[in-house]
């Protein structure tokens, strides 16, 4: 009779506590990319009044950079799980995607509100930044924890 080993599935508190350094990893290294790719274009306002538009906003910005953000964290959660987990066809392809299409409408729908609400408002560079490193950290700690969670194998 053969004896299978028993893997002890990962505790709650570790997951979150891991999908907030991965946040706090993901906003310093985006904001530091960022401050390259934005230097030179400030006042840079947050949204403008208008869907097309020649001029960069932050909201603009941060609707590429939280929908690859969550595609590419998606995988890269997946490949780098060590305890039993999911197949990757269909489930984390599909959950790649979702987490694309989550984040895309999340950003666009909050850029809407934004502007709605406060209209077009120019920041500095250094503001700039801020506000995409917290959006870049937010989508990095949560795709962490939803792709853990739904890529671990039941008990």
């Amino acid at each position: 009779m053969t004896h299978s080993p028993v893997i002890p599935a990962m505790p709650q508190g570790k997951i979150i506590q891991g999908a907030a350094l991965n946040g706090l990893i993901n906003a310093l290294v985006n904001g530091i990319i960022q401050i390259f790719i934005l230097w030179g274009n400030a006042p840079i306002p947050i949204s403008v009044d208008g869907i097309t538009n020649d001029s960069q906003t932050v909201l603009g910005s941060a609707v590429p950079l939280a929908v690859s953000l969550a595609m590419i964290l998606t995988v890269v959660t997946y490949i780098t799980l060590k305890v039993p987990k999911r197949r990757f066809v269909p489930t984390v392809l599909w959950l790649t995607f979702k987490h694309g299409m989550f984040a895309f409408g999340v950003c666009v729908t909050g850029a809407v509100i934004w502007q709605r609400v406060m209209g077009s408002v120019p920041v500095s560079l250094t503001m700039a930044v801020l506000v995409l490193a917290v959006i870049a950290g937010l989508v990095a700690s949560v795709v962490n924890y939803m792709t853990l969670r739904a890529s671990l194998l039941p008990r």
